[in-house]
C-alpha cells in the first residue's frame, strides 16, 4: 500500500513510488493469525504518522509476505533506496544474521536498489511508558503500593540479553508506588512465569499484573499465560499499535536516513 499525503495529484503510480522514500517496517511472523493483523495495524499508525514515505511491511518467517518478495517488489516498482526497519524489541539473531543475510541476497539480485537496515525499536523509553499505558489500563493506580509487575518476555540463550530484560522491569516501575516489578521468560528459565509470581508476591504485592513485553499476541503469549495459570492474575493489552511506536519507527528511519546521507557524503 504506497502511503502519501491525501491531497496528492498522481500520474502515475510506478513513478511517484519511485520517488518517494521507502519505508519497509520487518516483522518477525507468526503462525498465529493474531500476530499479522496486530503488525498491520501497526503499519498504519506509521503511514499515519508519516505520509511522506512510502510504507511496506515484510516479513521474517512464517507470515505473508516474506521479505524477498517485498524487495523484490520495490526493485519492481522502480525504487533505487529502501530503509528496512525491524519491528524487534532486541537485538538477537533476526537482526544480526537473518535480515542481514536476506539484505545481502537482494543486494545481488538488484544490485541498483540500495538497502539500509536501521536499529531495532529495542527497549527505547517510548515503548517503556506504551508498556507502563498498558498496565495502568488495566485500571491499577499509579500510587498503589499492593501492585506488583510480571513483565513477560521472550527470554534469550544469550546470558546477557535475558539480565538486560531483568533491568528493563525496574524502569517500568519509574513514577509509580509500586511494590515491585519481575521479568519473567516464555523461552528461558531463570525465572518463568510461576517463580516470578512468587518473587512479586514475596516483595509484598498483592495485585499483581501480567505486562508483555512483546509487539503483537502469539503462541509465546499465550505460553505464558498458560504457565501462570492463575485467574487472579491481571494481564495487560501487548505493545501493539500504539502510535508511540510509529513515533519509535519514525526515529529509527530518520536516524538511518542520517547516517546513509553522512556516508554518501563522505
Amino acid at each position: 500500500m504506497l502511503s502519501r499525503p491525501s491531497n496528492s495529484v498522481l500520474r502515475n503510480p510506478l513513478e511517484s513510488v519511485a520517488t518517494m522514500s521507502t519505508l519497509i517496517a520487518v516483522a518477525h511472523g507468526s503462525r498465529d493469525p493474531r500476530s499479522a493483523r496486530t503488525v498491520g495495524a501497526v503499519v498504519e499508525q506509521i503511514r499515519v504518522r508519516r505520509p511522506d514515505l512510502d510504507v511496506r511491511v515484510a516479513f521474517l518467517d512464517l507470515s505473508e509476505p516474506k521479505v524477498d518478495t517485498v524487495l523484490d517488489q520495490v526493485a519492481a516498482d522502480g525504487v533505487r533506496s529502501a530503509i528496512m526497519v525491524p519491528l524487534l524489541l532486541g537485538k538477537a539473531f533476526h537482526a544480526r544474521v537473518d535480515l542481514p543475510g536476506l539484505i545481502d541476497a537482494a543486494r545481488i539480485r538488484h544490485p541498483h536498489l540500495e538497502l539500509t537496515q536501521s536499529q531495532v525499536l529495542g527497549d527505547d523509553r517510548r515503548l517503556i511508558d506504551v508498556v507502563r499505558t498498558r498496565i495502568i489500563e488495566t485500571g491499577v493506580d499509579v500510587d498503589d503500593p499492593s501492585v506488583g509487575i510480571a513483565l513477560a518476555a521472550v527470554g534469550s540463550s544469550d546470558p546477557s540479553a535475558n539480565q538486560r530484560m531483568r533491568a528493563l522491569a525496574e524502569r517500568v516501575l519509574v513514577g509509580t508506588r509500586w511494590a515491585a516489578a519481575v521479568t519473567c521468560f516464555a523461552t528461558a528459565q531463570n525465572p518463568g512465569p510461576a517463580d516470578c509470581l512468587a518473587r512479586i508476591a514475596d516483595l509484598g504485592a498483592r495485585t499483581i499484573v501480567l505486562a508483555p513485553w512483546f509487539l503483537a499476541p502469539g503462541l509465546l503469549t499465550d505460553r505464558i499465560l498458560a504457565a501462570v495459570g492463575d485467574d487472579t492474575v491481571t494481564v495487560a493489552e501487548v505493545i501493539g499499535d500504539h502510535p508511540l511506536v510509529a513515533d519509535v519507527v519514525s526515529s529509527r528511519y530518520d536516524a538511518a536516513l542520517s547516517n546513509l546521507s553522512t556516508r554518501r557524503s563522505a
